[in-house]
Parts: structure tokens; sequence; C-alpha cells
């Protein structure tokens, strides 16, 4: 749960933040409307309001350090996905076979060997060929993460199975 609440909750955030940046950048939204299509992203994608009214005159985006300095919030979104990639990876280099979400490499002399082989090569090749190392894949999969997160999400499921969900 604690992994959920880490990782899961700041990918739509994570989104919306670039999302909205590149639709500013392209001219997509008139400077009026920063702060609304701001918060229709928010609504749209993560599902929360904000906590009192805003107006154009407020500009919560500019309040995330990213934002105001220029700096691409798209790369945690991105890490998040391949960090789990890489855990099932080296889970499977260390043989293990249960769920992943139970794994634990610690002590894997395996799966640390494969870990420096990949981290060896540094900034020398390009991300993909250093995926390869690692994964045996030349691109980002979401099934890691999904198959991480499937037992809290069947629970939630269940937990939620008379309750309408959505926005």
């Amino acid at each position: 749960m604690r992994q959920a609440l880490e990782r899961v909750v700041l990918l739509p955030y994570a989104l919306v933040v670039d999302k909205w940046r590149w639709e500013v950048e392209r001219g997509d939204v008139a400077p009026k409307d920063f702060n609304a299509r701001y918060w229709q992203l928010r609504r749209d994608i993560q599902g929360v309001a904000p906590p009192v009214k805003r107006s154009e005159r407020d500009f919560d985006p500019g309040a995330k350090y990213h934002v105001a300095a220029g700096i691409p919030y798209i790369r945690y979104f991105i890490s998040f996905l391949i960090q789990f990639q890489f855990h099932e990876a080296l889970c499977k280099e260390a043989g293990y076979t249960g769920p992943i979400h139970l794994c634990d490499i610690y002590g894997s002399k395996e799966a640390g060997t494969k870990l420096r082989q990949m981290m060896e090569l540094g900034r020398s090749k390009p991300w993909q060929d250093v995926m390869e190392v690692i994964t045996g894949q030349r691109s980002i999969k979401t099934s890691a993460i999904l198959s991480y997160f499937k037992p809290l999400m069947d629970w939630l499921k269940l937990q939620n199975m008379d309750n309408v969900v959505g926005w």
C-alpha cells in the first residue's frame, strides 16, 4: 500500500503537469485560460477539484517548481514505469517465480550482476540499449507496474463493488 501511495498517485499528476505545459507551449491554451485548463486536466485525469474556488488571477501550475523552472515532470512518470520493469527483470534473474510485489532480490548475486552490467554502461549507450541489458526489451512497458499492483487493484475492485467510482 505504501508503494501505491508513493508511486501510483504520482503517475496521473505527472501526466497533468506536462500535458498542461505542452498545451501551453503549443499555444493551444490562451493565457487567460491557463488556470482553468490546469484544473480541468486535474479533474479529468486525477479526479480532484480545487479545495477552494479558483480564478485566472490564480496561477496554480506555477506553484510546482518544475513548471516555474521549465523542468520536465514526465521524467517521474517514465522513471516509475521503468523502475517496476527493472524490478520484474531482476526478480526473474534471481530465479524468483512468485508474485512480483513479494519479490526481494536482496542477496541475489545473479540480480546484482545484471544490475551492475547495466549500471556500468552509464550514459555511454542509448537508453534502449541499456534497458535491453537488464530487461531483454528495448521499450518501456506498463505490464510490470500493473502486475505489481494487481493485488491492490483486485482488493479495491472488491471494496468498491457497490460504489460508483469515477468522476
